[in-house]
């Protein structure tokens, strides 16, 4: 199953299932990597069913949300129906379809590891970003929980940290900075026994 069809079927209780997996404080130290003023063009990448964007409503700044699945965006329009400055794109992510220097900051949260070729995704977000612009992704460690790619649909068993930075420095990254988060992704296998306590890391890094 590609990740757009997981998404897909499992979007109405992707809510319930996301609380469960990591912490409301996963976002906050992300949205605490801005620097937050009036009027930001900020993209939620990956958006799902808006994690990251529910934590920047209450700021006056344009925000996109970015997902492949039309459900997922489905259902955070609805959540967020009363709210005028969120904007909706259904793409890819290897080719996201906004011109350069569209945004001020990208944030992923949980996405990374759900792509493809995620060397080439970064890539592209700095594509996509300002000069000066800032990319926040916070993702998983690498791990040996298999359950997550057979239940989950996971395509990377988490990420090397090395491998991370030198992604971020190859498309053009600087300032690159790789920390944990302090919290844990959670998740109980359908299939057996197997729990997974995974840990968090954030990195940022400037155009």
């Amino acid at each position: 199953m590609s990740s757009k069809a997981y998404f897909e079927e499992v979007a109405r209780n992707w809510d319930i299932m996301r609380s469960d997996f990591f912490p409301v404080s996963v976002r906050d130290r992300a949205i605490s990597e801005m620097d937050i003023r009036d009027g930001l063009k900020v993209a939620d990448i990956g958006a799902g069913s808006g994690f990251i964007t529910e934590g920047l409503l209450e700021h006056d700044i344009e925000i996109t949300a970015v997902d492949e699945s039309e459900k997922m965006l489905e259902v955070m329009k609805e959540k967020f129906r009363t709210s005028d400055n969120i904007s909706y794109l259904i793409s890819e992510s290897e080719y996201i379809r906004t011109p350069d220097y569209s945004w001020d900051y990208a944030l992923a949260n949980m996405f990374l590891h759900h792509v493809e070729r995620p060397a080439i995704v970064i890539k592209e977000l700095y594509r996509t970003l300002k000069s000066g612009g800032k990319l926040i992704i916070t993702d998983l460690d690498k791990h040996n929980f298999e359950f997550l790619v057979t239940e989950q649909n996971d395509r990377w068993m988490g990420f090397e940290r090395n491998d991370i930075q030198l992604w971020f420095e190859d498309a053009g990254f600087k300032n690159v900075n790789i920390d944990c988060v302090n919290a844990n992704c959670c998740a109980d296998s359908c299939g057996s026994d197997d729990r997974a306590e995974i840990n968090i890391f954030i990195v940022t890094g400037v155009k």
